[in-house]
């Protein structure tokens, strides 16, 4: 047996992995046994107060979109689930497991937050499409990470020893831990969610990017909210490769798109709360609009430098335009190259800027500037109007 092939064995045996909350792992237990009662997981809950209270809250919040309140731990219990009280204990506990704040230049704070994000977004992406459970989704999401929490403590805290990439770059990073210490912090994921009983379908989540397309809808689901909770965090990627993604591997359109974002945004205080997690929507939301914002001025600076010449049947790109840029056809056809490159983007700005200024107040400093985004989309689309006409 290799050194890696051992280790992993020892981590699904429990080895070097934090100890969860005894109450957690005997909900799993339970949950898991027919013969289970309401009552009986009640009278469990009940003995660690801190997860009674986090499970209530959660119960009544927007993350479960239900008009009544749930007054007691048993309606909460109904309301969540058998079997996704148990992932959701075991997700609570995990979380506590953990410190806050910066640790050996590893800081815990932005890797949760990234986290919730992702798992709020996994949730709302389930709910659009409908082929998984968006509490299912929500839990692989978080967890999807939990790994490098793991590998990290193991392999870098203590050691003096940089982390080789940024977080941002997943297929880098794991590249960098395979070739320096023989192993990845996914497949460590893979066996620490084996050893505390998470369901396979979540854990064949820390593997699925590999297979993909073919992977399975939840590992797609959580791919795709791993990708779009980066933008959201204001990391890497163009705001329209956010629908492109979408429409690609879910086959989601831009208002299905925008319910999904906007969703995450009006549940992440509450779950955020539950979790022990710091956030501050607000900053994270005008970090969104900004970088909406800034893909007008580049549809703009686009826009302004077209002029309409005819002749070619066949749609330049914006790089056939740049590669004729010391020659007679620089802005030969411009005007096709706009509506085949710049419609796409323009209306996915434009929707999400529209949906975004009715849900928020417009004497915020939010509202204010969903506004101003929305009103440069609008010139823009009749700029583009005008030009095709």
């Amino acid at each position: 047996m290799d050194a890696k092939t051992d280790l992993i064995k020892r981590l699904e045996s429990g080895y070097s992995l934090p100890v969860l909350s005894v109450v957690a792992i005997r909900l799993v237990e339970l949950a898991s046994d027919e013969q289970c009662s309401v009552n009986d997981l009640v009278s469990l809950i009940e003995k660690d107060p801190s997860l009674a209270i986090r499970l209530l809250k959660i119960a009544n919040s927007a993350f479960f979109k239900t008009a009544e309140p749930a007054t007691t731990l048993r309606q909460a219990v109904i309301r969540i689930g058998f079997q996704q009280l148990r992932i959701m204990a075991l997700s609570l506990s995990l979380r506590d497991t953990f410190p806050m704040g910066t640790v050996g230049g590893f800081d815990y704070e932005r890797f949760w937050r990234a986290s919730l994000y992702r798992a709020l977004m996994a949730k709302s992406l389930a709910e659009q499409i409908g082929t998984c459970n968006p509490e299912e989704a929500f839990v692989a999401g978080l967890t999807l990470g939990v790994g490098f929490l793991i590998f990290f403590n193991m392999f870098i805290r203590d050691s003096g020893e940089g982390i080789g990439h940024e977080l941002d770059s997943l297929e880098k990073l794991l590249a960098w831990e395979q070739e320096k210490f023989g192993v990845n912090h996914r497949q460590i994921g893979a066996a620490a969610l084996r050893y505390w009983k998470f369901p396979d379908s979540i854990v064949d989540c820390q593997e699925g990017f590999l297979k993909l397309p073919g992977c399975s809808p939840l590992s797609t689901i959580c791919e795709l909210a791993r990708i779009m909770s980066m933008s959201l965090l204001g990391r890497s990627r163009d705001f329209h490769d956010l629908f492109r993604d979408a429409k690609d591997w879910l086959g989601l359109g831009e208002n299905a798109i925008n319910a999904a974002i906007l969703s995450v945004f009006q549940e992440v205080d509450d779950i955020a709360e539950s979790l022990k997690i710091e956030m501050d929507k607000e900053k994270d939301l005008l970090g969104l609009m900004e970088k909406a914002n800034y893909a007008l001025s580049g549809i703009s600076e686009k826009i302004s430098m077209m002029q309409f010449q005819g002749g070619v049947t066949e749609p330049p790109s914006f790089e056939t335009i740049k590669e004729e840029r010391n020659g007679q056809g620089l802005i030969t056809n411009t005007l096709q190259a706009v509506a085949h490159e710049i419609r796409n983007p323009l209306v996915a700005v434009a929707g999400f800027a529209r949906k975004l200024s009715s849900t928020l107040d417009p004497e915020s400093k939010g509202g204010k500037y969903a506004q101003i985004i929305l009103q440069e989309a609008q010139r823009l689309e009749e700029a583009l109007n005008q030009m095709k006409a």
